[in-house]
C-alpha cells in the first residue's frame, strides 16, 4: 500500500511539472500572438510601389570599375512580401534580374541596401538613399563600396521615372 502511495505521489509530481510547462508554453504562445497582431508588414507607399526606369550616373569615383560620367539604365521594381520590402533591379536589355536590395522607409526617405555574402572574394556594399519621392519621379544617391577596409567608393545620382503601364 505504501509503495502504491509513493508511486502515486511521484506521478502527481511529474504531472505538476508537465502542467507548469504547459502553462508556461500557453503564456509564451499568447505573448507571441499579441506581438504578431501588432506587427504589420511594411509596404511601399502607392507613390513608390511598382516599376520605374532608372538613370544612374557616376559623379565621384575612386574605383577602377567606375568612371565619372558612367551611366546605367535599368528597371527598378519596388515589391513587398510577408518578410519585408525590396527593390528588384532588372536589366533593361535582357530583362534579367541583376540584384535585390532590401528596403526601409524612415521619415519619408527610402533606404535600400545590398551586401554580397561572405563567400565572395570582392565584397560589395550598395546603399541607396531616395529622398525626393513623387508619384512620377524619384531622386536620390547611390554609394557603392568595393572591398573591406581599404576598399574604394563610387557615388552616383539616381533618377527614377515611373514606367508606363502595359
Amino acid at each position: 500500500m505504501q509503495q502504491r502511495e509513493l508511486a502515486l505521489l511521484q506521478k502527481e509530481k511529474e504531472f505538476a511539472l508537465k502542467e507548469a510547462d504547459y502553462k508556461s508554453l500557453m503564456k509564451m504562445r499568447d505573448s507571441l500572438l499579441a506581438i504578431s497582431d501588432t506587427l504589420q508588414p511594411q509596404k511601399w507607399p502607392v507613390t513608390v510601389a511598382g516599376r520605374w526606369i532608372s538613370k544612374v550616373v557616376c559623379n565621384e569615383s575612386a574605383c577602377g570599375e567606375y568612371v565619372i560620367g558612367d551611366q546605367r539604365s535599368d528597371i527598378w521594381e519596388f515589391v513587398q512580401d510577408s518578410t519585408g520590402i525590396y527593390t528588384k533591379v532588372i536589366s533593361n536589355n535582357s530583362n534579367r534580374l541583376i540584384r535585390i536590395l532590401s528596403g526601409t522607409i524612415h521619415n519619408e526617405v527610402v533606404l535600400l541596401n545590398y551586401t554580397t555574402d561572405s563567400t565572395v572574394l570582392k565584397a560589395v556594399h550598395i546603399g541607396v538613399t531616395l529622398n525626393s519621392v513623387d508619384s512620377n519621379l524619384i531622386k536620390g544617391t547611390q554609394t557603392i563600396t568595393i572591398g573591406a577596409n581599404d576598399g574604394c567608393n563610387a557615388k552616383f545620382s539616381v533618377e527614377l521615372v515611373r514606367a508606363e503601364k502595359k
